[in-house]
């Protein structure tokens, strides 16, 4: 068994990325909000601090334009780009993965030292049947480096992309998608799958027991946590990642000898 990739989001500071990477953290996540507001200063000393402690930098685009990625690209050089959007299986959602295939074909094309990470959206145990997630998979598995499975949150009036935290994208939820489908995921799939969803100090033990994954990433999870009792977003809890660290590796410790 390779060793388990972890992976930490929401990491806006060359402070935080240094902080992480120190407590273990081998993938460390960014994110650009606004396309409008792609050249980020702090942000490109952040992947800069990445690269020069030898971690990796993924970096999250919450945008399309194939122009404004290739921007954001040759400006920060980060070691992944992750493309979160949600795959709905209607038609219209079809022709619209066949364009994001297209879009990752083109940059495969023109930044070749750049890995893509795609999220496969699974909705939570026992909310929807998995022949959606196999159908997203097998379109992105060929123009795909990593797969990252992340909670879909169900919509009673079919609303999906409304349902999800931020419009249009899969993640931040803190809620736990399907293990069993992400099992089967793993299992049929010839890149390496990283499990995300509501993964915490807590439970990251457990989700690599029952899924088997190439990763593990946390962001909600993992965050620090307001007077009020929620979650505050870019502002990671360093105790809390070094237990999901310290639980990851001992989880990885017990695969290892069972083989």
């Amino acid at each position: 068994m390779n060793r388990i990739r972890i992976q930490i989001y929401e990491i806006q500071s060359p402070e935080e990325a240094e902080a992480m990477i120190r407590l273990g953290v081998d993938h460390v996540g960014s994110v650009l909000l606004v396309e409008e507001y792609w050249k980020n200063p702090t942000l490109h000393k952040t992947v800069d601090a990445v690269r020069r402690l030898g971690a990796k930098s993924s970096l999250i685009p919450l945008f399309h334009r194939k122009e404004s990625i290739a921007r954001a690209l040759d400006y920060y050089r980060p070691d992944i780009v992750h493309f979160c959007d949600m795959l709905e299986e209607s038609e219209s959602g079809k022709r619209l993965q066949y364009r994001r295939c297209e879009l990752q074909v083109w940059i495969r094309d023109r930044f070749p030292e750049v890995k893509i990470m795609r999220s496969i959206p699974i909705p939570p145990a026992g909310a929807a049947a998995p022949d959606p997630v196999f159908a997203a998979a097998r379109r992105f598995e060929g123009v795909s480096d990593f797969f990252l499975t992340d909670t879909l949150m169900p919509s009673a009036d079919g609303g999906a992309a409304a349902a999800q935290p931020v419009r249009g994208y899969v993640g931040i939820t803190g809620k736990t998608c399907d293990w069993a489908t992400a099992r089967e995921l793993v299992c049929r799939s010839s890149i390496p799958v990283i499990l995300a969803g509501g993964i915490s100090p807590e439970n990251v033990a457990a989700g690599i027991d029952a899924v088997r994954p190439a990763g593990v990433d946390s962001c909600t999870c993992t965050n620090a946590v307001g007077a009020d009792g929620n979650p505050i977003r870019f502002h990671k809890d360093p105790a809390r990642v070094r237990r999901l660290v310290e639980a990851a590796r001992q989880a990885e410790k017990r695969l290892q000898a069972q083989r």
